[in-house]
C-alpha cells in the first residue's frame, strides 16, 4: 500500500481527560499524605515537601544549602554510606529546591518502600552538616556560578527576574559568589532545624501503592511531632520596572540574549486559560507567530518562545530568544509588531482551532506515566486549586474565542508595560 504523503492523516479532537483523584490521609502527627495510586509498573515515587524555600530564609542561600546538605552525612552514616544505602536497593534520590518549597524525592521499586522510608526519616531528623562537605558543596556552586555567568542566557534570565521582582525578593534573587562565600554553616543549620527537622511537611506517594505502604509511611514519618507552619520571614517591596530596558554588556560576545515580559498572574486567576491560548498563538509552540516571523521568515534566530510562568504567589510572562548582536533591535521591533497584530486583528478560526487542538493533544500526551499524572495532582494539592482544575483544562482551552485572545493581548501584552533585558549588546 502506497501512502499519499500530501494528505494529512486523520485526527480526532481531544475534548476531555480524566485524572484519578488522589486519596488523602492524615498521619498520626497531623502530616498530610496524598496517594496517587496509578500505573502498571511496580514502582513508586516518594516526595517529602517542606514549605521552606526562599521565602523563609534569613539569608540568601540558606534553604538551598539546607536541603542539599541532607545527604552529606547523618549521625550514623557518612555521605558515601548514604549513597550506598540507596544504591543497594536501586533507588534514585534528588534534593529539590525552588523559591517556594524544598523537598526530598525518591524513586524506587514498590517493594523497597519499607527500606526507603527509614533512610528518608534519617535524612530529615539526623543530618549533621559536616564542615568539609559543606565547603565542598559551596565550592562546587561557586564554580558552577562562574560557568553560568559566561552564558548570556543565564545573565539575561537572572537580570530579568531581579528587575521584575527585586534582587532580594524570593522570586527575583539569585546566588552570587559573595553571598555563597558569606553564608555560614550555622545559618544553614538553623534553617534545617527550624523548617526541616522540626518543620511541617507534606508527603506525596505516587505509583503502585497499597494499604500496607500507607501504614509504613505512618510508622516512619507520622510519629514525630512537627511544628505548625510559619509565615514567610519577610515582606518584600514591589519592584518598579515598567517600560524599562536593562543592558548587561558583554563586549566580547557576538550574540545577545533578549528577555521581554512583565509580572502577570498564576493559575488562580480567571483569565489564566484564555492567556494560555493567547501565549500559545504568540510564541508557545514551534508553529507560533514569533517562530514563523523571526525564525522562518527573517532568519534572525534558531528559536524564540514565550512562556506564562506560574509560581505559588505570583506569575510572570516572558519572551526569550538569542540573536546576533546586530539583529537585537530588529528582533525587539518584530516582537512588538507581532504583539500589536495580536491586539488589533482577530485570530482566524483555522489558526485558533489548530492551536487549541495542539494544546489539548499536548496536555493529554503529558499524562502518559503515573508520575506525570502525580505532577498535575501535586499542583492542585500544594497550591490550593479546585480538584477539578485539570479535568476542565481542555474545556477551558476549547472555550476560548478569537475575541478573548484579542482582549487578552490588549490587556496584558502592552509593550509599554513590559521590561526588556538584553545580555550581550546591540
Amino acid at each position: 500500500m502506497t501512502i499519499d504523503r500530501t494528505i494529512a492523516p486523520e485526527f480526532r479532537v481531544i475534548n476531555a481527560v480524566n485524572l484519578p483523584d488522589p486519596q488523602t490521609y492524615t498521619l498520626d502527627n497531623g502530616t498530610s499524605l496524598h496517594v496517587i495510586n496509578i500505573g502498571d509498573q511496580p514502582v513508586i515515587r516518594l516526595e517529602v515537601i517542606f514549605e521552606a524555600g526562599n521565602w523563609y530564609e534569613s539569608e540568601i542561600g540558606a534553604s538551598f544549602f539546607a536541603i542539599k546538605m541532607l545527604s552529606e552525612g547523618t549521625r550514623s552514616k557518612a555521605s558515601a554510606e548514604i549513597s550506598e544505602a540507596f544504591d543497594r536497593i536501586g533507588a534514585f534520590t534528588e534534593m529539590t529546591h525552588t523559591a517556594d518549597r524544598i523537598g526530598i524525592v525518591v524513586y524506587a521499586l514498590s517493594r523497597f518502600l519499607p527500606e526507603v522510608l527509614p533512610l528518608v526519616s534519617e535524612l530529615i531528623h539526623e543530618a549533621v552538616f559536616p564542615e568539609k562537605e559543606f565547603e565542598d558543596l559551596r565550592n562546587i556552586n561557586i564554580q558552577n556560578l562562574r560557568v553560568n555567568k559566561e552564558k548570556n542566557a543565564y545573565l539575561a534570565t537572572t537580570a530579568f527576574r531581579a528587575k521584575l521582582f527585586g534582587s532580594n525578593h524570593p522570586y527575583g534573587q539569585s546566588q552570587e559568589e559573595e553571598t555563597i562565600s558569606a553564608l555560614s554553616i550555622e545559618t544553614v543549620k538553623e534553617h534545617y532545624h527550624h523548617f526541616i527537622k522540626n518543620g511541617k511537611f507534606t508527603v506525596v506517594l505516587a505509583g503502585q501503592v497499597g494499604q500496607e505502604d500507607i501504614k509504613v509511611v505512618n510508622e516512619q514519618l507520622g510519629k514525630r511531632q512537627t511544628e505548625a507552619s510559619v509565615a514567610p520571614l519577610k515582606n518584600f517591596e514591589q519592584s518598579h520596572y515598567i517600560d524599562t530596558e536593562v543592558l548587561v554588556e558583554k563586549p566580547e560576545s557576538v550574540q545577545s540574549s533578549i528577555r521581554m515580559g512583565r509580572k502577570l498572574f498564576n493559575r488562580h486567576h480567571a483569565d489564566y486559560f484564555k492567556m494560555l491560548v493567547t501565549n500559545e498563538i504568540l510564541g508557545g509552540y514551534f508553529g507560533s507567530r514569533l517562530m514563523k516571523n523571526i525564525r522562518e521568515e527573517k532568519g534572525l534566530t534558531y528559536g524564540i518562545s514565550s512562556h506564562l510562568v506560574t509560581l505559588r504567589k505570583e506569575g510572570y510572562y516572558m519572551i526569550g530568544t538569542d540573536v546576533k548582536k546586530e539583529f537585537t533591535q530588529q528582533t525587539i521591533d518584530e516582537i512588538k509588531k507581532e504583539i500589536y497584530k495580536l491586539q488589533t486583528e482577530p485570530v482566524g478560526e483555522e489558526e485558533l482551532q489548530t492551536v487549541k487542538n495542539f494544546m489539548a493533544g499536548e496536555f493529554a500526551g503529558s499524562l502518559n506515566t503515573a508520575f506525570e499524572v502525580a505532577d498535575r495532582q501535586k499542583i492542585l494539592l500544594l497550591d490550593g486549586l479546585p480538584t477539578d482544575f485539570f479535568k476542565h483544562y481542555i474545556d477551558q482551552i476549547h472555550a476560548t474565542t478569537s475575541e478573548d485572545v484579542l482582549a487578552m493581548a490588549t490587556q496584558y501584552l502592552k509593550p509599554e508595560d513590559m521590561l526588556t533585558v538584553i545580555a550581550g549588546g546591540r
